[in-house]
């Protein structure tokens, strides 16, 4: 439906307004406060408590702009520019929900506070704190951050394993930052992945209005209990479509910990390399489908390895639950906690098997830039992860760029992968180190990101 031009939506206001007031009072009837001697249900009892744990986060984060011109030696001496880089400042707006009054720890989205340089929260009560970032987990978009304050209201959180379709949920945020406000629905839909933007999924679906401003905001049952964190909607025009997409407590709940414990969530693994079943795969293997996912590599000493699991083995179900390829296997590995028990079935050779195994922390190559050229102190770098690798993905990860450095002012960031150097391809922290020594003028990293390759130049 085309929307009416601001003149004739004025029109319609005022027409609405004086046929309004052109009523009888009688016809201006409100909704009774109770129907056979029964008061009509409200949300707002419930609400009065869950409303002043939402909290609204305002974040600003400063960014170095490139510029070819500034960004030279010679342009900045002729004109006498100072030799610094050259800054700009982004702002965005989000929510959040206080979990734990005493402590002041508040969950929220990564995308709302990852790498922002200042957090603020503001309460229901319009009292500011500045926010400090504990830790975040952009693999599955959690984030917590802590403010010292007095008179705190936290929210319970509830087992979201109990949730089922069709309860009835309230969503709690800052939408387009009007102020708190409150939507609600029902829960369209459960266990919702491979919907990109996090590499771990399980949401839940619901349409209860959510839009910019809601992420990190609370998703509340009818107790007033914490169900999930609001992160993302699914929408043409980027305004709520009755799609959106919450974190489940107990997905948030577990990394919580974790970040709260370690700064960073330690994921285990079972130490195998999957991929899809195809029906040529199908025939070659003598399977008649081609649900689940076949071994296509097994790490020496892994607990795969331990378990008995070979190359060629067909995983079909993880704790009873059927698996339909091979990203639901390394979704379902990376929601687990460390240390978690599994049972695997599996079919090798036309014949079905159970085994089990236990998710271990992964040992990953390590290497300081140091040691490889003086141009690179201050960074670190190590073999990509099983879930990496499991994506096609093949170089050595930036795991730490130290602020100030050449690199850094050279563009290097925390969470690059380096594919190449020079013109000579890395696919692990052993084939970097086959660099040191060389020392060549111009320090090429081929990095690659999101938008394909770029290079990053160290001189």
């Amino acid at each position: 439906m085309k929307l009416p031009n601001r003149r004739l939506g004025r029109a319609l206001v005022l027409c609405c307004t004086l046929l309004l007031g052109a009523l009888p009072l009688a016809s201006r009837a409100t909704l009774p406060p109770a129907v056979d001697g029964q008061p009509l249900p409200s949300l707002a009892p419930m609400l009065k408590k869950v409303t002043p744990a939402v909290v609204n986060i305002s974040t600003k984060t400063r960014v170095q702009v490139s510029d070819p011109y500034f960004s030279d030696p010679l342009f900045r001496q002729f004109f006498g520019l100072p030799d610094v880089p050259r800054e700009r400042t982004e702002q965005s707006l989000g929510s959040g929900v206080i979990v734990d009054a005493d402590k002041g720890y508040i969950l929220t989205n990564n995308h709302v506070v990852g790498g922002a340089d200042d957090i603020t929260v503001t309460l229901q009560d319009g009292r500011n704190f500045k926010g400090t970032l504990i830790g975040t987990d952009p693999d599955t978009d959690i984030a917590v951050v802590q403010i010292h304050a007095s008179g705190l209201q936290a929210l319970p959180m509830a087992d979201s394993a109990k949730l089922q379709v069709g309860d009835f949920v309230v969503a709690v945020g800052d939408p387009f930052g009007l102020g708190q406000t409150v939507t609600s629905g029902i829960v369209s839909a459960l266990g919702r992945s491979g919907l990109g933007g996090t590499n771990y999924q399980n949401f839940i679906q619901t349409d209860a209005s959510i839009n910019p401003g809601n992420s990190g905001g609370a998703l509340v049952n009818l107790r007033g209990e914490l169900v999930g964190i609001n992160s993302m909607i699914f929408s043409p025009s980027g305004a709520s479509a009755g799609i959106g997409f919450a974190i489940p407590t107990n997905l948030s709940g577990e990394v919580m910990k974790q970040l709260i414990a370690h700064g960073r969530v330690q994921r285990g693994t079972l130490g195998l390399q999957t991929q899809d079943i195809t029906p040529r795969i199908a025939r070659l293997l003598g399977v008649s489908g081609t649900e689940g996912a076949v071994v296509t590599r097994v790490a020496e000493g892994s607990t795969a390895d331990a378990a008995g699991i070979q190359p060629g083995d067909v995983i079909t179900a993880l704790n009873g639950k059927p698996l339909h390829d091979s990203n639901e296997l390394r979704n379902s590995e990376g929601l687990l906690p460390l240390g978690s028990r599994v049972t695997l079935e599996l079919m090798r050779n036309g014949k079905a098997r159970e085994v089990g195994a236990t998710l271990a922390a992964e040992k990953l190559a390590t290497l300081s830039g140091a040691r490889l050229d003086p141009r690179l102190v201050g960074v670190d770098f190590s073999d990509l992860g099983q879930s990496d690798r499991s994506q096609g993905l093949a170089g050595v990860r930036v795991t730490e760029v130290r602020p100030g450095s050449l690199a850094a002012r050279s563009g290097l960031q925390k969470g690059d992968v380096v594919i190449g150097v020079g013109n000579r391809r890395i696919t692990s922290v052993r084939g970097l180190q086959g660099l040191a020594g060389v020392h060549p003028r111009q320090l090429a990293l081929a990095v690659a990101d999101d938008d394909g390759m770029h290079y990053v130049v160290i001189e």
